[in-house]
């Protein structure tokens, strides 16, 4: 049996060595694209950054950013940013309880689903057969935070690029993220996690 990792520093090393290695930089450079898109949209730094922090979704991020420019009243946007990202329930329902051994508190567990985004899930997920379970939630917070500090800055450096990159490239940068998360998917072990990607592709 492999043997965990367990303690605060260990398992914080963990999670930013796992973040730094590919994730960050990924969702860095996505960001960059949506950042750009919502700067040719109309959206300031603070307005396209708020997004990326509290929608936490790329395809919701779009939807808004789309549909504000083409002049879409607020429910609209609303609707359609949670439609986007109404994916994330199956994935949250599938997640907190590899994060819990007991029962925790109703804002604690939407405090983490708040948090959870596609990378952060597949990631956790490969990572927690080998964190101790009373140390999963520190590598999931670490993880999380710091992939979203990584997106927040490439949203920033994408309103400030904006008018660097032709829309072809920016629309490259964008799906960037959603191809690491089909190859971190993929060699993840289990027939269920191969099925959910080829469920995905289809």
């Amino acid at each position: 049996m492999t043997k965990q990792i367990t303690g605060y520093h260990a398992v914080v090393r963990k999670a930013l060595v796992d973040s730094i290695s590919m994730p960050a930089f990924i969702l860095l450079t996505s960001m960059m694209g949506f950042g750009s898109l919502a700067s040719q949209s109309g959206f300031d730094t603070g307005m396209a950054s708020f997004a990326s922090v509290f929608i936490w979704g790329l395809p919701g991020q779009l939807a808004m950013v789309e549909l504000t420019a083409a002049g879409h009243n607020l429910f609209s946007i609303v609707l359609a940013c949670s439609l986007a990202n109404a994916r994330f329930m199956p994935m949250v329902l599938s997640f907190l309880p590899h994060l819990f051994n007991k029962p925790e508190s109703l804002p604690k567990r939407l405090l983490y689903a708040q948090l959870l985004s596609v990378n952060s899930w597949a990631v956790s997920l490969r990572a927690f057969p080998y964190v101790d379970m009373e140390w999963r939630r520190v590598y999931y917070l670490t993880f999380a935070s710091s992939i979203i500090l990584a997106a927040v800055i490439g949203t920033m450096l994408g309103v400030y690029i904006s008018n660097e990159f032709p829309t072809s490239v920016v629309l490259g940068l964008v799906f960037l993220s959603p191809l690491f998360f089909a190859l971190v998917l993929s060699s993840t072990k289990g027939l269920s996690y191969r099925l959910s990607l080829l469920s995905g592709c289809l």
